[in-house]
């Protein structure tokens, strides 16, 4: 079942009333979209809350400049909104003086009226909208499967009706691992999962598949191309490490 999108999730999370009911209908099924949806609904709703600006400070221009890089923004939209505007010059009532002296509780009601923009809740909804697309990207972004490396299509042998696949998974830091998944265990011992030369003189085990799927690490420095053949046994349980010989399916990878 195919998950929702960075951009789906964000808006659904930002706007109580979008209109979305295939999204709102996939986060009742789905715990995964479900979890980043919550997640990113905690976020809208910190935002949401009316903070105390007698202490904040406008963000610098770096703030705005990570915010562009991270959502690849066009070249227009370089110059950071929350900059001040230069050259302006002063409303005339911003330049006379007070027409008398204010009161402790009078200045501080003409602070307030004067915050600056970006305190304003408009400017702080924009700004949760932003964080949103960056953290909904990098929610998608852990939770994506990673691509496969190789794959195979695992075909029965002698005796045996079962099919399969496989596939070679490679992580972020470099390590691999084989995904195998079978329609059926027919293994009278055991299964046990191997990579295999194209001309069968030499082979790997990576492990014991106990049901009809298992995952197993590929050893590090191991070239597939020199070990393209995916291969099921049927093991005896009699404490020989060596192959079978009985193959219940088999299949090469697209290295």
């Amino acid at each position: 079942m195919p998950h929702l999108d960075p951009e789906q999730l964000s808006l659904l999370a930002l706007y109580d009333d979008w209109q979305d009911e295939y999204s709102r209908e996939h986060l009742g099924s789905c715990g995964e979209c479900a979890a980043d949806y919550a997640a990113l609904r905690r976020a809208v709703d910190a935002v949401k809350t009316t903070p105390d600006s007698s202490s904040l400070e406008a963000p610098g221009p770096h703030v705005w400049a990570g915010i562009h890089r991270e959502l690849g923004l066009s070249p227009s939209l370089q110059e950071d909104p929350l900059a001040a505007p230069q050259g302006e010059a002063p409303s005339a009532e911003e330049a006379l003086p007070p027409a008398r002296p204010q009161s402790l509780d009078e200045a501080r009601v003409s602070r307030r009226r004067k915050a600056a923009w970006w305190q304003g809740p408009g400017a702080w909804l924009a700004a949760a909208a932003a964080v949103l697309l960056v953290a909904g990207g990098t929610v998608w972004s852990l939770n994506r499967a990673p691509d496969p490396v190789a794959q195979a299509e695992l075909t029965p042998l002698a005796q045996f009706s079962a099919t399969g696949s496989a596939k070679v998974l490679s992580a972020a830091d470099g390590s691999r691992r084989l995904e195998v998944k079978l329609s059926k265990d027919e293994a009278q011992g055991y299964q046990e999962v191997w990579l295999i030369a194209p001309d069968l003189s030499r082979l790997v085990s990576l492990g014991v598949m106990n049901s009809d799927t298992g995952t197993f690490e590929v050893p590090a420095g191991l070239e597939l191309a020199d070990f393209p053949i995916v291969d099921v046994s049927d093991e005896p349980v009699d404490g020989n490490p060596a192959h079978s010989s009985v193959s219940i399916v088999r299949g090469t990878l697209n290295t």
